[in-house]
């Protein structure tokens, strides 16, 4: 069994407990082209914007594979799901020898994820398949308006968080807001490398 981990953010710079599990380095931008943007509010960077896939958004940006080193699916699976600190089922999964396996919350993402694994030499793909939760916890769709005013509200080490993990956020994924921000003049004054450094 060869199962891909996909990803596109944190994950790529920062394996963290996953290190032991993965197999030779990431194949960064050749992951399925999926809806990603900075439209998660993550209580484990500090309130923070984090990237999450986003169904309701209509743009795609490159991802990336690193294979795992489980030949058991279910390791595999609890591997990600130890390293993103969430519950098991919200691992997404395409298996190709059992279809019936198949779990995620969007049928776009499952039949994207399905086509590339079908060209690919992978036996399984999972990723993180959490729910994009701006409108839950600011009562407003995301935009670029509302993401920055967002940013804004945040202070101290809850805005170096955010810095960082934007800032730190893969080259390839390129989303309109990240673009957005690269032309905001409050967002590119702040610099918490140092800070930022100290706290990985």
């Amino acid at each position: 069994m060869r199962t891909a981990i996909i990803g596109y953010g944190s994950l790529i710079w920062d394996l963290e407990n996953l290190a032991p599990w993965v197999s030779g380095g990431w194949q960064r931008g050749s992951g399925p082209a999926l809806p990603v943007e900075f439209s998660r509010i993550s209580p484990k960077r500090k309130m923070g914007l984090v990237l999450v896939i986003d169904n309701d958004l209509d743009h795609d940006c490159a991802t990336s594979v690193i294979q795992s080193s489980r030949s058991d699916l279910d390791q595999a699976i609890a591997d990600l799901a130890a390293r993103e600190r969430c519950p098991e089922n919200r691992v997404g999964l395409v298996s190709k020898a059992d279809p019936a396996m198949t779990r995620a919350k969007s049928a776009d993402v499952t039949a994207r994820v399905g086509h590339w694994l079908e060209r690919s030499n992978y036996d399984a793909a999972i990723w993180t398949d959490l729910d994009a939760n701006f409108s839950e916890h600011t009562g407003d769709i995301f935009d670029h308006a509302r993401g920055h005013s967002y940013l804004r509200t945040l202070q101290d080490a809850s805005l170096a968080e955010a810095w960082r993990y934007i800032s730190y956020a893969p080259e390839e994924t390129d989303t309109p807001f990240r673009r957005h921000l690269a032309t905001d003049e409050w967002w590119c004054s702040l610099d918490f490398g140092d800070q930022a450094d100290k706290a990985k």
